[in-house]
């Protein structure tokens, strides 16, 4: 009794701190499978409000990123004085040329269209995709998380279920032993004595009743917060089969691995398109002192129009460092992702022991509940004949119970174990 109470203290304890601070709004329910529990947290819990933020966040970005096709439209303005103007350094006989001023502006409006980037908008919005392919699928692996604490309620759940029965079997033992031992005293065959102590084991068998039943609805009621529906005593949780899992590594992290790599390849193809010229037509019109004409001193209306061809050679002083620092970031991830590998396998076969250790527990768990069976049933007829105590008769209904006991712990254990390598495993 003392295991099995430290493990479904040690679920609960864990169990507590993983719900702090999460509420969820509850919906009546009937019967449910794990599965089910899986998939009703995965909707209920708050993070999954960030998948839509993530898509509209993408959505609105590509969308900016597209309005680099259209016209840009910009409008400059200018008022300036210098020291020195333009002049012609002749002078003709009837003929005034007129002197510039100092003070010169220029207002004017510039309408630039891009004919070719060479691709740059493209990446940009392929950059842009799998940034939001990552957090989605880093958002996936977040909410994989929750798997792990449904695990320890629903077998925590079934655990204190199974100990439930146990000891309404065992109250009904208490329960002989004392209908006996009061034949025996109104025989005059035993003490009062002896039934008072089987008398107080009843009320020791209804506390322990109490109190299994106070934790299973601590425990119903925190799965009901992560599955957003409402558990009582008369919720009914459908025990898993056993399952045999594949030991190949499907976890959701790995695709957050192979995002980011994407990621970083399209950011070295972006460095390539900076690389080269950019060709643009544009057109600008506005108003002058002086316009075109730089003889006239007079505000004047004008416009150009044509091709801009621009290419900047500078990108070339850190292409190759910025090549490089994409390469070891390439590295890094693949050290995590051979780290994150590694740590799992090693997981995965501490639970191939533990699975191995329940499995062979349980070849001689029902051998032992048998004699120990025998055994109580014998003290059950000694002590109605007087040969035994109600001590000894109660020692070896316990052994008995103890027994029984540790079937139901390893076969949990056995089921959570096999469930918890299905949830390292991701399959």
């Amino acid at each position: 009794m003392n295991l099995i109470n430290q493990l479904s203290q040690k679920i609960l304890l864990s169990a507590l701190l993983l719900s702090f601070g999460f509420r969820g709004q509850a919906q009546s329910t009937g019967d449910l499978t794990l599965e089910e529990c899986y998939q009703l947290a995965e909707q209920n819990y708050p993070l999954v409000k960030q998948r839509e933020l993530i898509s509209k966040t993408a959505n609105y970005t590509i969308e900016n990123i597209q309005k680099g096709y259209l016209p840009q439209l910009n409008i400059n303005g200018q008022a300036t004085y210098q020291s020195a103007v333009t002049a012609i350094p002749i002078k003709l006989p009837g003929i005034d040329i007129p002197a510039l001023s100092k003070d010169q502006y220029k207002l004017y409006g510039q309408i630039d269209q891009v004919i070719y980037d060479g691709g740059e908008i493209k990446q940009q919005k392929q950059l842009q995709q799998t940034n939001e392919a990552v957090n989605q699928q880093q958002l996936k692996t977040d909410l994989y998380q929750l798997k792990g604490r449904i695990n320890q309620l629903f077998f925590g759940i079934l655990l204190l279920d199974e100990q439930l029965r146990q000891n309404g079997l065992v109250r009904k033992d208490i329960q002989s032993g004392y209908d006996k031992i009061l034949a025996s005293i109104k025989n005059g065959v035993a003490f009062r004595s002896n039934g008072d102590v089987i008398a107080a084991e009843l009320l020791n068998n209804k506390q322990q009743a109490i109190e299994l039943r106070a934790s299973r609805k601590a425990y119903t009621e925190m799965l009901g917060l992560y599955t957003g529906k409402v558990m009582d005593e008369t919720t009914v949780l459908k025990k898993p089969q056993p399952v045999h899992i594949s030991h190949e590594i499907n976890r959701p992290e790995l695709k957050v691995y192979d995002q980011q790599a994407k990621n970083l390849e399209i950011q070295n193809k972006l460095l390539s398109v900076k690389t080269l010229p950019k060709l643009n037509v544009f057109f600008q019109g506005g108003l002058g002192r002086p316009a075109l004409d730089m003889l006239s001193n007079s505000f004047d209306a004008y416009y150009v129009g044509g091709l801009k061809l621009t290419w900047s050679p500078s990108i070339f002083y850190t292409l190759k460092k910025s090549r490089t620092l994409i390469d070891i970031n390439r590295k890094t991830l693949d050290v995590q992702k051979e780290t994150f590998l590694f740590n799992t396998s090693l997981t995965v076969k501490q639970q191939d022991a533990d699975i191995s250790k329940y499995l062979q527990l349980l070849d001689t768990d029902q051998e032992i509940i048998e004699l120990r069976t025998r055994v109580k049933k014998t003290a059950l007829v000694q002590l109605q004949n007087g040969v035994i105590t109600s001590h000894d008769f109660l020692t070896e209904l316990y052994d008995e119970d103890q027994a029984r006991q540790n079937k139901i712990l390893h076969e949990i254990q056995l089921l959570m174990a096999q469930y918890n390598q299905q949830t390292t495993t991701g399959n």
